[in-house]
């Protein structure tokens, strides 16, 4: 069976921003992936090491920020209903299955390592910018917030600076 073409980008774009609209009217705030992460490591470390917890601040603030019990936190909910949508939509479109996909000038062992390195990075930038990008760019945008025009200009300003150096990786070279 082919896999099915997808969907075109800007109905998905007016349907993710009908999703962040519903969002904002229904719990008040955006989307945002970082804050039900940090809620569940908060409680993780709470549980695992209180001395640990009791005298970082961090920790504390982070469970300010999420009252109670991080299994009731709605942005858990939504993490998890990230995944499940996914998965969904990859069985819909017959796109299911694990590959790793990587340019013709990197091996697996470097595409893995490279992975792991920018997603640590990125889980790092998202507590100093106080949230990840859908919290910070998207949600900030969608409410003309300065700040998340800034974000997302920084995004996507840094990937196109950066992309030039990293380029070789993934274009095929012509002779």
């Amino acid at each position: 069976m082919q896999a099915k073409p997808f969907m075109n980008p800007y109905f998905a774009g007016f349907l993710l921003g009908l999703v962040l609209l519903t969002t904002i009217y229904v719990t008040g705030r955006g989307l945002g992936a970082s804050g039900g992460t940090k809620s569940v490591v908060t409680s993780l470390v709470k549980n695992v090491t209180p001395e640990h917890y009791s005298t970082t601040k961090y920790y504390q603030q982070g469970e300010a920020e999420h009252h109670g019990n991080p299994l009731k936190n709605w942005l858990l909910f939504e993490i998890i209903g990230v995944f499940i949508g996914a998965f969904i939509s990859g069985v819909i479109s017959d796109r299911v299955g694990l590959k790793l996909e990587k340019g013709p000038g990197v091996g697996n062992k470097t595409r893995i390592i490279a992975a792991i390195i920018g997603g640590l990075l990125f889980g790092l930038g998202s507590q100093f910018g106080r949230g990840c990008t859908s919290g910070s760019a998207l949600s900030g945008m969608a409410v003309m917030s300065f700040g998340g025009i800034i974000t997302m200009l920084a995004i996507f300003g840094s990937a196109y600076m950066l992309a030039y150096f990293f380029r070789k990786l993934w274009i095929n070279k012509q002779n």
